[in-house]
């Protein structure tokens, strides 16, 4: 097996948002390119979401997305904000926590930070707790 590190994790985030989405009903649909502004499309309850999935560490006590995407060719790298208008859903597997958050990337601005961990300060307003978004909204 050829080891291309963070596609390696990439598709390991894929897997276990499919088992997670399939064990809270969801039919699990997926594309036939790797071109698409997402990575599955969900179905459940008559109703279909495309869902952006994301594998994420814990970096001090908290997981951090960013709503942009990269890719580099021979013109070099490249950063553009993902299109929200194309994406329901974003899922983001952490392996450390083993869990997959989800939420919706129009609500929020140019990128969301879950707390794993309780802010040292004590502080409570203003913060998002990865664990209250563990289910699909």
């Amino acid at each position: 097996m050829i080891n291309h590190y963070t596609k390696n994790k990439g598709d390991l985030g894929v897997l276990k948002a499919k088992c997670d989405l399939c064990q809270k009903g969801y039919l699990v649909l997926n594309p036939e390119t790797e071109h698409a502004p997402f990575d599955l499309v969900v179905w459940k309850d008559g109703t279909f979401k495309t869902v952006q999935v994301k594998y994420r560490e814990i970096k001090f006590g908290r997981i951090e997305i960013s709503f942009k995407t990269s890719w580099t060719d021979k013109h070099g790298t490249h950063v553009v904000p993902v299109n929200k208008d194309l994406v329901d859903l974003y899922c983001v597997y952490c392996p450390e926590t083993d869990k997959c958050y989800y939420f919706n990337p129009s609500d929020f601005g140019k990128s969301i930070t879950l707390r794993v961990e309780a802010p040292k300060n004590n502080q409570k307003q203003g913060i998002r707790f990865a664990d209250d978004y563990c289910e699909v909204p």
